[in-house]
C-alpha cells in the first residue's frame, strides 16, 4: 500500500494517525519549500495553506503521535469560517464535539451572561469543544493527502543550519536517526515552550503572571444541565471553569501564580471541599478526583517577541506570542498566524527567496490584534481573576461591570473578541 493509500484509509482520530505515520517510507527530502516545526494547530493549517498552494513542505512533529491531554479544545467562530473556506467545515463537524453559545459568570447571588455568540452575524454562532488531539489528526490527514506535503512524526528539532547569518534548514532527531531537512524558509510552530525559539536566541517580553490553572476531569452525569457548557463558577477565594467535553468535564480550577505548592501543601480533600462548595452539583461526584495525578498544572504565560523572525526564520502562534487561557482563543489565534502567513509568504516561497521584510510584513498584519487580546486578557485577569482570588467572601462581579454587560452595543463586545479576535481573518485577504 503506498502512502497516500495508507493515509486515505485512516481513521480520523489521534491514536490512529500515528500508525500511518510514525514509521514512515524512507528518510525526508534533503531540500523542500518551507519546513514547519510543530505539529500544533496552526504548524498543521500552515502546511495545509501551503500544500493547497503547491509549495511542498516537511512538518516535523516531535511526539509519535496525538494521543495526548491536551488542555485548549476549543475553536471559535473564526477559526469554524476558515474551516468552511477551506471545505472541511462540514466533515470537522461530525468529529465528537460540544457547542457552547453563551459564556456565563456565575457567582452566589446571580449569573451574567458575557459573551452572548447566538447575537453575532456569523453562519457559527458558538464555540466547539473539541478534544484537540482528534483536531490535530483531522487537520494531519488533510494535509498529508497533499503531494507536496510530508508529516514526520517523532522528529525533534535538534538545532538550526545556519549559513551567513540565514537560517537555511533544520536537523532532527527521528525515529531512525539524526536527519536534516533544508528550507527556503523555516517556520517555528512549536508552541509555548518553543524549541525553535531558544535555538534561534530570541527571548520574549512577558508580563507577570497573576495566575495558573490546575486542569482536572470530572464524569458528566445524564442529569447534568444541557446549557451548562461553559460556565465560571465565582467561589470565596477561587474561581473555576466549568466545560463540557462529551462525558466529562474539563474542570480549570484557576490559582494565583506560584500557588501550586500551597494548593498541594493544603492536601487533595481540600481541594475537593472548595471545589464542593464553589459547584455543590459536583460533590456526588468529587470522590473521581483521585489523586494529584488526575491534574495537570498550566503554568499561565502571556508574552510577545519583538521580532517574529530572523532571516530564514518565522514564528508563529505561542512560539510567536504565548496567550492567557483567557477566552480560550490560543488555537484560533495561531492559525490566524497561519493563514496571513501562508497568504503573504506562498508566493516568495515558490521563488525560493523569502526576504527578511517578507517576514516582517507577516508580524505587522498580526501584531494589533495580539497586543489587543493580549491587553484585555491582561485586563480581566488583574481587575476580576486577582480579585476573585482575593476575595475572603463569595465574590461578586462589580456592579459598573454588569451594568455595561446589559447595555446594548457593549453587551456583544465580549463575544466579538472572542469569535473574532480583532476582525475575521480569510484566506483571500
Amino acid at each position: 500500500m503506498t502512502g497516500g493509500e495508507k493515509l486515505a484509509a485512516m481513521p480520523e482520530s489521534g491514536r490512529q494517525f500515528a500508525a500511518a505515520t510514525g514509521a514512515d517510507e524512507g528518510i525526508a527530502p534533503s531540500h523542500t519549500g518551507c519546513c514547519i516545526v510543530g505539529g500544533g494547530p496552526g504548524g498543521l493549517v500552515l502546511a495545509l495553506l501551503l500544500g493547497r498552494r503547491g509549495v511542498p513542505v516537511v512538518l516535523l512533529e516531535a511526539h509519535r503521535d496525538f494521543a495526548r491531554d491536551f488542555r485548549g479544545n476549543t475553536l471559535n467562530p473564526a477559526t469554524l469560517a476558515i474551516m468552511d473556506e477551506l471545505g472541511l467545515a462540514d466533515r470537522l463537524l461530525r468529529l465528537r464535539h460540544t457547542k457552547a453559545r453563551r459564556f456565563i459568570a456565575q457567582t452566589a447571588t446571580r449569573q451574567t451572561v458575557f459573551a452572548d455568540f447566538a447575537r453575532l452575524r456569523t453562519p457559527y454562532p458558538f464555540v466547539v469543544m473539541l478534544p484537540q488531539a482528534d483536531f490535530l489528526a483531522y487537520l494531519a490527514a488533510e494535509a498529508s493527502r497533499l503531494p507536496g506535503v510530508r508529516i514526520v512524526m517523532g522528529a525533534r528539532a535538534e538545532a538550526l543550519i545556519e549559513e551567513g547569518g540565514v537560517v537555511r534548514g533544520v536537523r532532527y532527531r527521528a525515529v531512525d536517526g539524526l536527519r536534516e531537512v533544508r528550507a527556503a524558509l523555516v517556520v517555528g510552530a512549536d508552541g509555548r515552550s518553543s524549541r525553535l525559539r531558544r535555538l534561534a536566541g530570541l527571548e520574549p517580553t512577558r508580563v507577570a503572571p497573576t495566575m495558573d490553572v490546575l486542569w482536572f476531569r470530572l464524569p458528566r452525569l445524564p442529569g447534568d444541565p444541557p446549557d451548562a457548557a461553559t460556565r465560571f463558577r465565582f467561589g470565596r477565594g477561587n474561581l473555576i471553569a466549568l466545560m463540557e467535553e462529551g462525558e466529562h468535564w474539563q474542570i480549570g480550577y484557576i490559582i494565583p501564580a506560584g500557588g501550586y505548592g500551597r494548593v498541594r501543601a493544603d492536601g487533595l480533600e481540600a481541594l475537593r471541599r472548595a471545589l464542593s462548595e464553589a459547584v455543590p452539583e459536583f460533590a456526588d461526584r468529587i470522590e473521581a478526583l483521585r489523586g494529584w495525578g488526575d491534574c495537570s498544572l498550566l503554568t499561565v504565560e502571556s508574552a510577545r517577541l519583538r521580532r517574529w523572525s530572523r532571516p530564514g526564520l518565522l514564528l508563529i502562534g505561542d512560539a510567536a506570542h504565548p496567550t492567557s487561557p483567557i477566552g480560550g482563543i490560543g488555537i484560533n489565534l495561531a492559525i490566524q498566524d497561519a493563514v496571513v502567513a501562508a497568504r503573504t509568504l506562498a508566493d516568495r516561497l515558490h521563488s525560493g527567496r523569502v526576504r527578511p521584510a517578507d517576514l516582517a510584513r507577516v508580524q505587522r498584519r498580526r501584531a494589533v490584534a495580539i497586543r489587543l487580546i493580549q491587553t484585555c486578557q491582561d485586563l480581566v485577569q488583574r481587575r476580576i481573576v486577582v480579585a476573585a482570588l482575593r476575595s475572603p467572601t463569595p465574590y461578586r462581579l462589580p456592579a459598573p461591570l454588569r451594568l455595561l454587560l446589559d447595555l446594548p452595543g457593549v453587551r456583544d463586545l465580549p463575544a466579538r473578541l472572542i469569535a473574532f479576535g480583532a476582525g475575521p481573518t480569510r484566506l483571500g485577504g
